[in-house]
């Protein structure tokens, strides 16, 4: 994860407000955003969050990738929506329940090449209408 990216949810964690970031950004590099500082900065920043209380926490869990690439687009393809606002629910669970409407399979990691076939198509499709929507 990028240091803009800790260093967000470092302050989240943490409940600093706007003036309190940016008064602490000032004090610890000199810069007021975190735009105009360098990677060494961020890192400062990031020690400066630590000390007062901010704990790094390893990410959620992580399923392996799957190595057929059609499965890999499939979960690609339902994030894509998700992030459109196309679907409301981007969770695996919602994706299964999904290729089990659409396939006689309970899990897109078992879907075959012809069967997935249509069901990238539709997400596909259902990208396309959440690009024009936007």
């Amino acid at each position: 994860m990028n240091s803009k990216a800790v260093i967000n949810i470092a302050c989240q964690q943490l409940g600093l407000d706007e003036d309190v970031k940016r008064a602490m950004y000032m004090r610890v590099t000199g810069c007021n955003s975190l735009r105009a500082m360098t990677e060494r900065q961020l890192i400062a920043v990031v020690e400066e969050l630590k000390r007062r209380g901010f704990k790094v926490k390893s990410g959620g869990k992580t399923l392996p990738g799957s190595t057929k690439p059609y499965i890999r687009l499939i979960h690609a393809l339902w994030r894509s929506c998700y992030q459109k606002g196309v679907i409301n629910d981007g969770s695996r669970s919602a994706l299964r329940s999904f290729v089990k409407n659409h396939a006689p399979v309970d899990d897109p990691d078992f879907l075959t090449s012809d069967q997935a076939t249509p069901i990238i198509e539709g997400l596909k499709a259902m990208e396309k209408r959440g690009v024009s929507r936007a």
